[in-house]
Formats: structure tokens, C-alpha cells, sequence
């Protein structure tokens, strides 16, 4: 595979547009290597629907599209991310037992932690901000079953 592989989408920040982020990035994951049955796809998955749900939900229409970013160094460090235009950066929230939403950059926080890697949030030069996740790079030798078990 080559030293460094990189490609985006900007999408309208739109609801519709987060499965269309999602699908986005997992077909681009299986091309250079990682099946989407995978644990690895499947958490990927997950952290940029919940950045493309933040980045419609709470740039309250001040940025009319986002970017997906995913970009590949050296079989090594997998990085994904969404920008945006609007330029408040997130805060974290309270966690209240009864609320419904707020709780999208805790998950990402874990599920980074969890998988080795690390959350940034940069301001953009164009006054917008990047929200990025970078994970090891792990493709698995074998594709996992539904139950969670690597195949034979």
C-alpha cells in the first residue's frame, strides 16, 4: 500500500447527510484494507456518524456543509475527521441523567481511548474547526462473524 493515502468529501449540512458520511468513509476503509464486518469499521462507523451529527445539529445553520477528511500515513495511523465552519468549539456538557443528547464527544473520547488513539479539535484558519480522531492503523488477518470471533 502506498506511504499516504487521502481523500474527503463535503457534504450539506444536512440529517441525510450523516449516513451518507458513514458510508463514505467505511467504503473508503474497505478499499484500502478493511472489510466493514469488522471491530475496527464498525467503531470508525460510529465516531464519524456521531462528528457528522454534531456537525449539522450544532452549527445551527451557520455552516451550510461539512468535510469528512480520512486520511491513511503509512499503514500505521488512521485518521478521520469532520470541519466545519461554524466557529464555536465544543464544550463539554454536564451529563444529566435524563438528557437525551450531549453525550456525542464523550462517546468519541472513549471509543478513541479505547482503540489507542486520540481526539483533536483545531480552530480552522477559516474561522470554522476540525474535530479529529487518529487510530492505529489494524487490519485484521481475518474477517470477524456476526458473534464477534475472527473466522478460521
Amino acid at each position: 500500500m502506498a506511504d499516504h493515502l487521502e481523500t474527503s468529501v463535503t457534504l450539506p449540512s444536512d440529517p441525510a447527510s450523516v449516513s451518507a458520511a458513514r458510508a463514505y468513509v467505511v467504503d473508503t476503509l474497505a478499499e484500502w484494507g478493511l472489510p466493514a464486518d469488522t471491530e475496527v469499521s464498525d467503531t470508525v462507523r460510529l465516531i464519524i456518524s456521531e462528528l457528522a451529527t454534531n456537525a449539522v445539529q450544532h452549527t445551527f445553520g451557520q455552516s451550510p456543509t461539512f468535510t469528512v477528511d480520512v486520511v491513511l500515513d503509512r499503514d500505521e495511523r488512521l485518521r478521520v475527521g469532520v470541519t466545519d465552519s461554524h466557529p464555536r468549539l465544543p464544550r463539554r456538557l454536564p451529563a444529566a441523567v435524563q438528557q437525551d443528547n450531549g453525550r456525542g464527544l464523550v462517546i468519541i473520547r472513549w471509543l478513541t481511548a479505547e482503540c489507542g488513539g486520540r481526539l483533536r479539535i483545531r480552530p480552522t484558519r477559516e474561522g470554522g474547526k476540525t474535530i479529529s480522531v487518529e487510530l492505529p492503523w489494524t487490519v485484521p488477518a481475518q474477517p470477524m462473524t456476526a458473534a464477534g470471533q475472527q473466522e478460521p
